[in-house]
């Protein structure tokens, strides 16, 4: 959308230029303020209400703080990218930004593997699932998850990291590249890898369902484990459609670099993956809209108003 815009603003002068740019500036403030809330009301709610302090809920937390600071901060560097001309924000954070923007995608990629060895054993071995699926072993997952993708990237950035002009033909550019080595070996342990668990991990969770449907007069998993499984489910589904879309030039052989004319929707595609999550938590989880009723009312200010019943 971006692109179009600006080479349709191209063609025609100075004063419809500036009111294409002012435009998509409105528009990217939008879509960067909305998602920054939408992912607090998700922060808030499963901070503030006790009952939602499940091991699920905690990934779904982490997550929602990886979606809010890339509503807070790589939406708004990744916008200022293509609509200026020139790279504004200086030598050190043309290596910091997609540095914090490769660990979010990573660490975003990460959480749907642990979600869906999550919902894995709480359908297949639901007996088991209260002694092993802990909070504080899920906590230690979450940072041991983000821990390892600060690693990762930094070993896949550290040319760039060093010298992050290296690339550029003028002055004023930030240009990122991963060549074609890199990217195959980012795209087995970035995509092929952690997609195939999680296909194999769903796909074991819905014959797990069939079975129980059909022969368990008395289903052992409760009613909400299966509604939480579907819901997760779709939230996976959602974030690989907008995940894979990214890894394209791997795929066809070519360097991944920013210059790439397409690589701004790649780009866009997998960052509105952010907004959508909590839109699909509104869609699927009663206790989220209850949650956010009580947040717009300001009953959260109430005393005890954290013991609230919401499931």
């Amino acid at each position: 959308i971006f692109l179009t815009a600006l080479s349709l603003s191209g063609s025609r002068g100075c004063r419809s230029l500036s009111r294409e740019l002012a435009l998509l500036y409105v528009l990217l403030a939008f879509v960067s303020l909305l998602t920054v809330s939408l992912n607090l009301l998700v922060i808030i709610s499963i901070s503030h209400f006790r009952q939602l302090h499940t091991p699920t809920n905690a990934l779904l937390l982490s997550l929602a703080v990886s979606d809010l600071v890339v509503g807070l901060t790589v939406m708004p560097i990744e916008g200022l990218r293509y609509l200026e001309t020139c790279w504004l924000l200086g030598r050190l954070m043309c290596a910091l930004a997609p540095f914090l923007s490769y660990c979010l995608i990573s660490g975003s990629l990460g959480h749907m593997v642990l979600i869906s060895v999550d919902r894995y054993l709480a359908i297949c071995q639901p007996l088991l699932y209260p002694s092993r699926v802990t909070l504080s072993r899920v906590v230690f997952l979450i940072c041991l998850c983000w821990g390892c993708s600060a690693l990762y990237n930094g070993c896949i950035l550290m040319g760039h990291l060093r010298r992050p002009h290296l690339f550029r033909s003028c002055h004023g550019e930030c240009v990122v590249v991963i060549s074609r080595i890199s990217g195959s070996v980012d795209l087995l342990f970035s995509l092929v890898g952690p997609c195939s668990v999680m296909l194999v991990l769903y796909a074991r969770v819905f014959v797990a369902a069939v079975s129980q449907v059909s022969r368990s007069p008395a289903p052992i998993v409760k009613g909400s484990e299966w509604k939480a499984a579907r819901t997760l489910g779709i939230v996976i589904a959602v974030f690989l459609m907008c995940f894979c879309p990214y890894y394209y030039p791997s795929f066809v052989g070519e360097d991944t670099t920013t210059n790439l004319s397409y690589f701004a929707v790649l780009s866009w595609i997998m960052q509105l993956n952010s907004c959508i999550n909590p839109l699909i938590y509104a869609l699927f989880y009663p206790w989220f809209r209850k949650a956010v009723r009580l947040i717009f009312t300001l009953r959260i200010l109430q005393p005890h108003s954290s013991e609230t019943k919401l499931l």
